[in-house]
């Protein structure tokens, strides 16, 4: 079944800025759109051949783009001086990323309040125009002269914001049923032109399509978030699976907004990837096929969309400890660790684990169809399952996909569980709601590799953490990872949120939320990363699965603490 909610089709703001000039009779001017440079500069040509001086900057991250198109190079430069009223001083250390990471050695960036946002190259000072609205994001501009005469100084609504605000108000009107799910995919299909630049600084890159993709698919999930009459900080919604599809094109923005009806496709039999060098992540029907050679007791349950989601005991005489990956799809470096560790504790005959590599197959699969188009975006929308909910908050009786989970640890009698996750290798934004990630600011920028470990009131992990991550410090490549996005995490936000054990964040709380009562929480850079970058990614997964059962079996995760 396919129902169509909204079909536009929106002129490209470039294309129609000659004319939106002309009607203001403008000699001059200067605007902010969301175009890459090479259109911006090609539109200032033509606008020149009609006897108009205009320049056309960047609207999306406009002070990063000020360093990379204006201020010349950057690697001659002593000092950088970013000046920004006190108000939103954080929020212009944010646009300004990943500056420090692009800048020589030698060069020291630093932010100041200041009574307007303004740069200082090595004492040379020059205003720099930011077009925010109150919230504080982005927007078009134009400033428009006839000679020395200001005719308009203001927002202009351009296509990339048109686009998100169509899309929204299609959504909002439509007459949607009152049970949950309201829908089995909401697809969400867009082409228009935009910025897509990879960056000389790790994985990071400015896309358009990517920031569209994730404030689309957050703003939607919001949505229909009131429209269920939760409460804040609720995790249980279950509108169905929301699907933005946003590529590049040429010409006009298209804009197609459908239901559809969607059930997996029939598994396909595939080789077995060789694991130990993998560079990508892996598609449902390959984890299939890694995990079949393994040896131990199966167990499964079916996603919404009908797709297996597999577990494997194996009995042993010491605690039990189950190995997951895969809750949040788009999290990919853990998927392949588990299978890898997987493999290595099947040569220990006393080890006593359950294995479940791949949690939510249906977020897996729309991961893969959607880096068929953007191989290196973030992908939020594969994150939770086909329903739309994230796995963790499910109850009985309808588990569904975390069924596997719960198995896991009735077999086991899990002292403790890894869950290995992952989260974005590059800037986070919602250009449309702030900016910064709503609720999630700390996610914004890569902060490294780090562990959350939860434990149930009286537990203390204290001497485990600081024996995993003096064994993981052993890895130079991974200290260098941790070294580098700190340091640019520190110039662009400030102090690290959690206490660093041996280089690595660890953040530690009382939870109760799992019946085991050590859960450990692996978070890796990895969405999304390919080559090298991912290797490094699940070879680190799989040393802090091996070290942290390691050390569970030596008995450094106690029983509790003796009531005082």
């Amino acid at each position: 079944m396919t129902a169509l909610i909204q079909h536009l089709v929106l002129p490209s703001t470039l294309d129609t800025l000659p004319a939106r000039l002309q009607a203001l009779s403008a000699t001059r001017a200067e605007v902010w759109l969301f175009e890459d440079e090479q259109q911006r500069r090609s539109a200032e040509r033509g606008l020149e051949r009609l006897g108009m001086d205009v320049q056309v900057r960047c609207a999306y991250k406009p002070l990063l783009h000020f360093f990379l198109e204006e201020a010349g190079p950057l690697q001659d430069l002593h000092e950088i001086t970013v000046h920004a009223p006190a108000e939103l001083l954080q929020r212009i250390k944010v646009d300004a990323y990943p500056l420090a990471g692009l800048l020589g050695e030698q060069t020291r960036l630093v932010f100041v309040a200041d009574a307007e946002i303004a740069v200082s190259l090595d004492g040379w000072r020059r205003r720099v125009f930011v077009p925010l609205n109150g919230e504080g994001s982005p927007i078009g501009w134009l400033r428009a002269w006839r000679g020395n005469e200001l005719l308009h100084d203001g927002p202009m609504r351009t296509d990339y914001e048109a686009v998100f605000e169509q899309t929204m108000a299609a959504v909002r009107r439509h007459p949607w049923p009152a049970t949950e799910p309201y829908f089995d995919t909401l697809q969400i299909d867009i082409a228009m032109r935009g910025i897509e630049r990879a960056l000389d600084y790790g994985d990071e890159v400015i896309s358009t399509a990517e920031a569209l993709h994730e404030d689309l698919y957050f703003s939607i999930l919001e949505h229909f978030h009131r429209l269920s009459g939760r409460p804040p900080g609720d995790r249980t919604l279950r509108p169905g699976q929301i699907v933005p599809m946003v590529v590049h094109g040429d010409g006009p923005t298209m804009l197609k907004v459908r239901l559809l009806s969607h059930r997996a496709d029939a598994p396909v039999e595939v080789a077995a990837p060789a694991l130990e060098r993998l560079d990508r992540p892996l598609h449902p029907d390959e984890v299939r096929a890694a995990f079949a050679p393994l040896a131990g007791e199966r167990f499964s349950c079916r996603s919404w969309q009908g797709r297996q989601v597999q577990g494997l005991h194996r009995a042993g005489g010491l605690p039990g400890v189950v190995i997951s990956g895969g809750q949040h799809a788009n999290e990919s470096s853990g998927i392949v660790a588990v299978l890898r560790a997987g493999a290595v504790l099947q040569q220990r005959p006393d080890a006593h684990y359950a294995l479940v590599p791949l949690e939510n197959p249906d977020g897996a699969g729309l991961h893969h169809l959607l880096c068929q188009s953007n191989p290196r975006h973030m992908q939020h929308a594969a994150r939770f399952t086909a329903l739309g909910d994230d796995l963790e908050v499910r109850q009985p009786p309808e588990l569904g996909e975390k069924a596997a989970r719960q198995e896991a640890i009735t077999r086991t009698r899990a002292g403790l569980h890894l869950s290995l996750h992952g989260y974005p290798a590059h800037e986070w934004t919602r250009p449309f709601s702030g900016y910064l990630p709503r609720g999630m600011p700390d996610w914004a920028l890569p902060k490294g590799f780090f562990l959350i470990l939860r434990q149930h009131p009286g537990h203390d992990g204290t001497a485990f953490l600081e024996a995993l991550t003096a064994g993981l410090a052993q890895d130079p490549a991974l200290r260098a990872l941790n070294a580098r996005q700190h340091a640019l995490w520190r110039a662009h936000w400030g102090e690290l949120p959690f206490p660093v054990f041996n280089g690595i964040a660890c953040l530690v709380s009382e939870d109760q939320r799992s019946k085991v009562p050590y859960t450990l929480i692996t978070e890796y850079p990895d969405e999304t990363v390919y080559g090298e970058a991912f290797v490094l990614a699940h070879e680190t997964l799989t040393r802090t699965v091996l070290l942290a059962t390691e050390l569970y079996w030596q008995g450094l995760l106690g029983q509790p603490r003796p009531s005082v």
